[in-house]
């Protein structure tokens, strides 16, 4: 109980709201934290929407996601709340830096070559249909639920080396969530217009990995988190001048302008 208490207590503290609301500062980490979403959760959005094609009718498709929206929030609380727990210790902060590091490492180095396919027609019957007579419609939205699940890991073990506060990592996590759902149309299109924030969201991670193997007791070193917004700000001015210059450089045919 008194762990239960630990983990989700501070979802719970009026005082603790009431601080992250009237602050400055942690608005500026819950942007922060809402940009890392977006730009972490296109592989995500684009899956979602594939899997939403199957379904019959636009009406279907729209109740879906809300459905998968409603189950995000809660798997996103619950996981943050074990997340806030379990980051207290130094060797879930050391494979925590590992796995962020190698997400960094995998982007850059490991994966220029994968493709990822998804099958634009589902099969009209499967295991679910078949033995469990579970509707096409709500194996959609398991499917949401279970890669919500698998692609929120990485980005609520990135907001928790950005912040220790659940609230205000819940806060970013449900709005970023939200903007992802509703503009993901829009976040891909200026990701294809402007591929160098793919790899901008990565060098992020590298740094987000680096302040978290820091903050372990051996080394003690804290980044605040105002050090990471103005990181953020630099990267997206870098990554805007980066891309002009490859832009100029590129033949006619190919330029891509924003």
């Amino acid at each position: 109980m008194n762990a239960l208490i630990n983990m989700y207590g501070p979802f719970f503290d009026l005082h603790n709201w009431a601080t992250v609301i009237e602050s400055g500062e942690d608005w500026l980490v819950i942007l922060s934290l809402v940009v890392m979403e977006c730009m972490l959760s296109v592989d995500n959005a684009v899956v979602l929407a594939a899997q939403t094609q199957s379904l019959p009718n636009k009406v279907e498709q729209e109740k879906s996601l809300f459905y998968g929206l409603f189950g995000a929030y809660i798997f996103r609380f619950l996981v943050i709340g074990v997340g806030v727990y379990l980051i207290n210790f130094w060797w879930i902060k050391v494979f925590g830096a590992a796995y962020l590091f190698y997400l960094f490492l995998n982007h850059f180095f490991f994966s220029k070559n994968k493709k990822v396919e998804v099958p634009t027609e589902p099969k009209k019957e499967n295991v679910f249909e078949k033995h469990l007579h579970i509707s096409r419609f709500w194996q959609v939205v398991i499917s949401i639920e279970l890669m919500d699940i698998v692609f929120s890991i990485d980005s609520v073990l990135a907001s928790l080396a950005i912040s220790s506060n659940p609230v205000i990592v819940l806060i970013g996590g449900m709005i970023g969530i939200l903007a992802m759902r509703g503009i993901a149309e829009l976040i891909m299109g200026l990701m294809s217009k402007i591929p160098e924030l793919n790899g901008m969201a990565y060098f992020l991670i590298m740094f987000i990995s680096v302040k978290l193997f820091l903050s372990i007791p051996a080394i003690d070193i804290e980044i605040p988190n105002l050090v990471f917004v103005g990181v953020l700000i630099g990267a997206i001015i870098v990554t805007l001048i980066i891309h002009v210059i490859n832009n100029n450089k590129a033949p006619k045919s190919k330029k891509k302008w924003v």
